[in-house]
Formats: structure tokens, sequence, C-alpha cells
């Protein structure tokens, strides 16, 4: 892989030099392409290879990295002993903690996946804790909503089954999201790609045989999930709404790219595979 793959955001003008001057903050997360290259741990070969590592050196403070993980531990760990003690107990709702255990779980398997199996692109924002207000809002609108209609109208919350089968929906929609991630492997990304290299291929093989975007939808159903088992109507509608929007957008952008890459090869893909996102075909 090349050092100076450019990854902006759609509306990203800046330049790549630019780029490495500053920490990125990215959404959610964006890649679908996948390289010959095998990835490696430690950097062994050349000197475009040590590049990167410094990059990653450069804006990836080991002391950011441990303080992010040491929190987002402790966090789950509360939360989640706190989530079995009230469902042991039958006292409280469990699902508001174990909504914070999952929350948790995923920003660190974002970074985790992503220094396994991509080391060369892992840096401080690999965790997604920083995803912008819209993000922090959207959370902490669900946290209220689940908290307030358990005071005001606590018959909302008692549909378990309804429960269960949102937290079916986030254990599935994780390990979709984890599974495609590891699968793209070293040229996944958290940003879009704009310049294809000569090692990139197209990938229609484990899950993208079943969804051009299996991250993506992994995501969607993830999301959705923490909803149905927090039993947030008015958090689900709203997340439908804005997630659904968000990824027809980012889609439609993103394979504009890729058709440009891979040209009649992607089209036939796009024939013969959906995205299982509803109606975004």
């Amino acid at each position: 892989m090349n050092s100076t793959t450019h990854v902006l955001q759609p509306e990203d003008t800046q330049t790549s030099d630019e780029l490495r001057n500053r920490k990125i903050t990215t959404s959610i997360p964006a890649s679908r392409i996948s390289s010959n290259t095998p990835t490696t741990r430690t950097s062994t070969s050349n000197n475009s290879s040590s590049q990167r590592f410094l990059y990653n050196i450069v804006n990836h403070a080991p002391d950011e990295v441990a303080l992010h993980a040491a929190i987002l531990g402790a966090v789950f760990a509360v939360s989640s002993i706190a989530a079995l003690a009230m469902l042991f107990w039958r006292d409280g709702f469990w699902q508001l903690p174990a909504y914070i255990s999952a929350l948790s779980a995923f920003h660190f398997l974002e970074y985790y996946i992503t220094a396994r199996y991509n080391p060369a692109k892992v840096n401080i924002d690999s965790f997604l804790v920083r995803n912008g207000r819209s993000y922090v809002f959207a959370h902490v609108f669900s946290l209220l909503e689940a908290t307030t209609e358990l005071y005001l109208l606590p018959f909302l919350k008692t549909h378990y089954l309804i429960s269960l089968l949102g937290l079916t929906a986030i254990l599935l929609g994780q390990a979709i999201r984890s599974l495609a991630m590891i699968h793209a492997s070293s040229n996944f990304s958290h940003l879009i790609v704009h310049q294809r290299e000569d090692s990139h291929k197209l990938v229609k093989t484990g899950l993208y045989s079943y969804t051009r975007h299996p991250s993506y939808f992994g995501y969607f159903l993830w999301a959705l999930g923490t909803q149905v088992f927090l039993l947030n109507p008015v958090a689900l509608v709203g997340f439908s709404i804005v997630l659904w929007r968000f990824f027809k957008r980012r889609i439609a952008y993103e394979e504009i790219l890729l058709i440009q890459f891979f040209g009649k090869e992607y089209v036939e893909y796009k024939q013969t595979t959906g995205t299982l996102i509803p109606f975004i075909p």
C-alpha cells in the first residue's frame, strides 16, 4: 500500500498533506475495498511501510489509546455488573446499563479490530468516540427517553420479548460489522477512499456476497436494535430516519467512486447483490 492514499470525506476539500497534520474525526465507518497485500503487525520491509507506521505514531499517542481503552473497559465492566445484578434480582430496568455496555463494547471493537487487522491505518479516532454532536445527541436522547418513560410511562418498558428481539439485533449487528471489518482487513477504512491503488480488488466473498456494504448493514441493525432493546419508540423512529438518510446518501456517493475504480465489474456486482438496508437497493 502506498502511504499517500487520499481518504477525504465527501465534503472535504483539504489536501492529503493537511490531513496528515491534523486528527481526523470520522462518522459511521465506510470501506468495502480489499487488497492483495497482506496485513502485517510490524514494519519489517520497505521505507513506505515504515512511513505508514511513523504516521500513526505521530498521530497516535499511546497514552491516549491507553486512556480511551481504560475508560471504555471500566464503563463496560461497571455497566455489565449493574445489568446482571438488576436482571438477577429483578430489580430495575436492566436494559439501561446493558445498553451502555453494548455502546462501550462497540467503540472498543472499532479500535481493536482496526489495530489487529489493519494496523497501518489505526489511529486514536478509530475508537469513533469523537463522532460529532449529532452522534452524541442521539445516544443522550435515547438514554433520556428510556429514563423518562421508565418513570412516567412504565408500561412501555414491560414488553420483554420485544426487548429480547432488540438484544438479538444488537448481537447480530455487531457480529456482522466486526466480521466485515475483519474480512476487508488491510484496506478497511473509516473514511471513503478517493484513489484506487494497484493492489486494490473488489471484495465479493464472505459477507460481501450477501450485501455490498455489510459494515453499514451491521451498524444499521445494531443501532436500531439498541432502541428496540430499550423499548424506545420515539428514538427508534428517529434513528431509523436519520440512519436511512445517511446511508442512502453515503452509499450513493461511495458507489460512484467504486464504479470509477472497478467499472463493469462493480456494475454487475451491484445488480446481483443488494444492501439489505430497506429501500436502498
